[in-house]
């Protein structure tokens, strides 16, 4: 997929979770948005992945540790034929099968449930070194979010995975510079990022997260990296696509209003016709 494709499918993917957020009326929009482009490139270009076969036992794995982003990851699969689009508008609802968190045993293509932060990326790691032991060639993918790095076993999982050279694993920061409370240097600053995962034994790259020809170079450079880990630090605009939710924590889990919900969908349309 060439990237004004890709450009036009994230696009599409950013529509599903406004439109899925506003049907729940609860949600994360902020960070879905902001991981929008990762998601899209991983589902549609990086990973070996079948949506008619999500069970195959070659795939590669992914686990978004940064659970509440479920919308994201949602529309990502939705538009990558996993189930209908249109299911979307169930998110949240009582009885859907879209919860508000990945739910591993209900929902095909997500291969761990998730929402606890901090919990994902070992879940990841336990993945990893499981490929290694069998001899297996599948790699695993793991989202963070830059918040979610205050968390101990983030590191605990790294400072593993660094000692066990795990090369067929990928970790990404969705580093949007925000967090429920605010700044996330304000609330709890896990700066030096890139620092502090080269102290664990990772090849760590830093890119901008919107920008498809730098995301498709780090996840090649992953992949031709032998003996440790790789971290992408990828620098994002929270909200991104959505003109008054880009750059506000206050978007972090809040949902459109009907009239919100028509301005952003107009911000998209508009994107999407600028890519025509």
């Amino acid at each position: 997929m060439d990237t004004l494709a890709l450009k036009k499918t994230a696009n599409e993917v950013r529509k599903g979770i406004v439109t899925a957020v506003h049907s729940a009326k609860s949600g994360h929009p902020g960070g879905s948005l902001s991981a929008a482009d990762i998601l899209t490139y991983l589902y549609f270009e990086e990973m070996n992945i079948d949506p008619e076969d999500p069970k195959k036992a070659d795939r590669d794995r992914f686990v978004l540790s940064k659970g509440h982003i479920a919308p994201g990851f949602y529309s990502t699969l939705a538009n990558r034929g996993f189930f209908p689009v249109e299911d979307l508008t169930t998110l949240r609802h009582t009885g859907s099968y879209l919860q508000g968190h990945p739910d591993m045993k209900h929902i095909p293509g997500v291969d761990m449930s998730s929402g606890s932060l901090g919990q994902g990326i070992s879940a990841a790691v336990g993945m990893a070194l499981s490929a290694k032991i069998d001899n297996a060639s599948y790699r695993v993918y793991t989202l963070l979010g830059d918040g979610e790095l205050q968390e101990g076993q983030v590191w605990e999982a790294s400072m593993f995975a660094g000692a066990k050279n795990l090369d067929n694993l990928v970790v990404i920061v969705d580093n949007n510079g925000l967090q429920i409370d605010g700044k996330i240097d304000d609330v709890c600053s896990p700066y030096p990022i890139a620092d502090k995962f080269k102290a664990f034994n990772f090849n760590v790259i830093e890119i901008d997260a919107h920008d498809f020809e730098q995301i498709a170079s780090a996840f090649k450079k992953a992949r031709e990296t032998k003996g440790m880990p790789t971290a992408v630090i990828a620098k994002s605009t929270k909200g991104k696509g959505v003109s008054f939710m880009e750059n506000q924590a206050s978007w972090h889990g809040t949902a459109p209003n009907d009239e919100q919900y028509a301005q952003a969908m107009a911000d998209l349309e508009k994107t999407g016709e600028s890519l025509k």
